[in-house]
Formats: structure tokens, C-alpha cells, sequence
């Protein structure tokens, strides 16, 4: 699992629009990765929502959000639509990026066989490099949106 103050994997994954989009084409800008378990469930919507909600505040920060989860394409679509989400969210439907980066849940919600995305939370720099790091093995637990917007605005 990547560290604060390690280079952060890079990777390439398709959006909702089925459109590949490479970590490193956002070099540059503060990124922050927001890994959540799926699509449509009440935490994970609470969560992309408060990423939305705070948009404005990330774009004064120079700061682009990817949400990340293992939902295909065509579900992460429709979940964009359905609450108005702007910023791209990510399918890693083949769980490369998940395990890279060590945030997954093996057997998720019991069920044998699925392996899903952990909550988590990283901040990268301009330059690609982990200053932030969140990772919950709780699916219910939200990260503290306060600590990412510090994080960011120290950068």
C-alpha cells in the first residue's frame, strides 16, 4: 500500500463516459482520490454528494476529485446523473487499481468472491506525490472532508 510521501501508482481506468482517463494526465493539479465501495448505496451517495457540494472550494484549491469505485461504467453513469456529479468517477471493474493501491475489501458485505473498494481517501501533489492518506475497513465511516480541504489549501 502506498505511503504519505510515496509517488502515487499511476493508472488508467475509464470514466463514465467510457472515455480512459490516466492518473498522470492530471499532473499538475492537487488530485484527490476518493475510493468508495458502490455506486447507489447511502454512504458512498453521502459521500460523492459532499465531494460535489464542495466543488467550488476544490476548484479555488487548483483540485480535481476521482471518485473510484469497482461499478462498471454504465452504473457509474447513472450515478453521476442521478445526484449531478461532475467530477469523473472511475470503474475499476477489474479491481487493478484497488489493489494497487491496497484498499479492498475481499468477500465484501459476505458475499463470497466480491471484492470491493474500501473507503479511502488520497491527496496527491501537483507532482503526483501521497500527502494525505485516509483508509477505513468500515464501509459506514466517512472521511473527515474538513482534513482533505486543509490538507489541500496547505499545498
Amino acid at each position: 500500500m502506498p505511503e504519505v510521501g510515496d509517488k502515487a501508482p499511476d493508472f488508467s481506468l475509464v470514466d463514465q463516459e467510457r472515455k480512459p482517463r490516466a492518473l498522470s494526465e492530471f499532473r499538475g493539479k492537487k488530485v484527490v482520490l476518493a475510493f468508495f465501495p458502490g455506486a447507489f448505496t447511502s454512504v458512498c451517495t453521502k459521500e460523492m454528494c459532499t465531494f460535489r457540494d464542495n466543488m467550488a472550494k476544490f476548484n479555488q484549491l487548483d483540485a480535481v476529485v476521482l471518485g473510484i469505485s469497482v461499478n462498471d461504467p454504465f452504473t457509474q453513469k447513472a450515478f453521476a446523473e442521478a445526484n449531478g456529479l461532475s467530477f469523473p468517477l472511475l470503474s475499476d471493474y477489474a479491481r487493478e487499481v484497488v489493489r494497487r493501491y491496497g484498499v479492498y475489501h475481499e468477500n465484501f458485505a459476505g458475499l463470497e468472491g466480491y471484492t470491493a473498494a474500501k473507503r479511502a481517501v488520497f491527496v496527491l501533489d501537483g507532482e503526483g506525490v501521497i500527502r494525505y492518506k485516509w483508509v477505513s475497513d468500515d464501509p459506514t465511516k466517512e472521511p473527515n472532508y474538513d482534513e482533505i480541504i486543509s490538507t489541500l489549501s496547505k499545498l
